[in-house]
């Protein structure tokens, strides 16, 4: 993927084109808000961190990202998400096009356990009508390099996805993802049910992938989101105002710096 040109922005976020871009985004369930009027950038070739309370609306952002929340009877998406200028909610494109843009990665490893590992690793690529054997030999191959798997399995890629450890059912799932080549990957605490080794791994791939595509990712582990992420997103759930953006910044601002007391409070384990 080519880094996009950059340009001014008026925010005090570094200076780089965005990918996707919010505007007073809200999400409802039944009417109820679940996240109220987010407004950010997402820039290319950099992770942006949701972090905030459980319950704050860092997830139910994300889904929305994806279109996701159509599958949910009552959910209502306002505002605009845009991919690179189109919006998302009004695109003609059909949703498996869209979503093959914006990739998405699970809490749990959710890899399809009796397919092969190769099969695996391309399944999205089928899903979307590729049949052709050598492209699909080649991009399951780019692909596995790409989410540091290549060399673990390129003896065993007839072998089921559920021989795999957790670390690397995860890292196969992300895979998946980025053989289709989406612009963005969204991440929704890809590191909850691994290891400490597994979680490092994760996020030394997190950290070279954004060379690839522009990453999304939710975590509650502060430590996690000041090590992978460039940009911060601060959510948080305060009686009546769930799934409010408090603000959003340069990672390095959000921990060292914010604007908003709330935000540091956070960060330091003070409340949440």
């Amino acid at each position: 993927m080519d880094t996009a040109e950059t340009r001014d922005q008026p925010t005090s976020v570094a200076v780089s084109e965005p990918v996707l871009s919010l505007r007073d985004v809200s999400v409802l369930f039944s009417g109820k808000a679940a996240v109220r009027n987010a407004t950010f950038d997402v820039q290319a070739n950099k992770v942006t961190s949701l972090i905030g309370p459980s319950g704050s609306g860092k997830t139910t952002l994300l889904r929305a990202m994806n279109r996701l929340h159509e599958l949910t009877p009552g959910a209502t998406v306002t505002g605009q998400i845009l991919l690179e200028g189109e919006d998302l909610y009004k695109s003609t494109v059909p949703i498996t096009v869209l979503r093959s843009r914006i990739g998405m990665v699970f809490q749990r490893p959710n890899p399809f356990p009796t397919m092969s590992i190769l099969d695996n690793a391309v399944a999205g690529l089928r899903f979307i009508g590729v049949r052709d054997k050598a492209f699909l030999a080649e991009s399951a191959e780019k692909a596995l390099s790409e989410a540091a798997l290549w060399d673990s399995v390129k003896d065993r890629l007839k072998a089921p996805a559920a021989t795999l450890s957790g670390g690397e059912q995860q890292r196969l799932c992300i895979a998946r993802a980025m053989a289709v080549e989406p612009e963005v990957l969204l991440m929704d605490e890809p590191t909850a049910s691994l290891d400490p080794v597994a979680t490092q791994q994760i996020e030394e791939l997190v950290m070279s992938l954004k060379q690839f595509v522009t990453i999304v990712i939710v975590t509650h582990n502060m430590q996690q989101a000041n090590r992978v992420s460039d940009n911060c997103a601060f959510l948080l759930m305060a009686e009546d105002r769930t799934g409010e953006l408090i603000e959003f910044d340069t990672t390095e601002k959000i921990f060292n710096d914010p604007k908003d007391s709330r935000t540091l409070d956070y960060t330091l384990g003070r409340f949440g």
